[in-house]
């Protein structure tokens, strides 16, 4: 293989593994799969045990850190769900509708800024309304 013939194939290779990593593709050419529903849930339910406790309420615009910590995981769970094999998409119409209501009361926050917080039971109330839907419907 001449010199120039060897720079453009560690170039194509360079190119491939680039593509790879801003495609978030894993060494396999594949994206990474999202965590199973058992410990979306359980990561779930320790956001809200951590950040939906009411530490927050008295002071306005405090709660905005504490409502993304739930919905990220709220996402993530939503995610393993759609990707749940073991039950029917049907079992999971409860939790959808209310991570849509929790996506819903933290949109508001999005659109007037970190410091409005009005939104919190809309968030914070309906995250316990799921961590207690997941209590009552374990997918193990």
């Amino acid at each position: 293989m001449g010199r120039h013939t060897w720079g453009k194939a560690a170039a194509g290779v360079v190119l491939a593994v680039a593509v790879a990593v801003v495609s978030g593709c894993g060494p396999e050419g594949k994206k990474p799969s999202p965590p199973s529903v058992t410990k979306a849930a359980a990561a779930f339910q320790d956001a809200v045990v951590e950040n939906a406790s009411g530490s927050c309420t008295q002071e306005p615009g405090a709660c905005w850190e504490q409502m993304t910590a739930v919905i990220q995981p709220a996402r993530l769970l939503r995610k393993a769900m759609n990707a749940d094999k073991n039950v029917s998409p049907e079992f999971w119409t409860e939790a959808y509708a209310l991570i849509e209501k929790m996506e819903a009361g933290y949109a508001v926050g999005e659109d007037r800024g970190a410091g409005f917080n009005s939104n919190r039971p809309a968030v914070f109330g309906t995250a316990h309304d799921l961590s207690d839907w997941l209590d009552e419907h374990p997918t193990k």
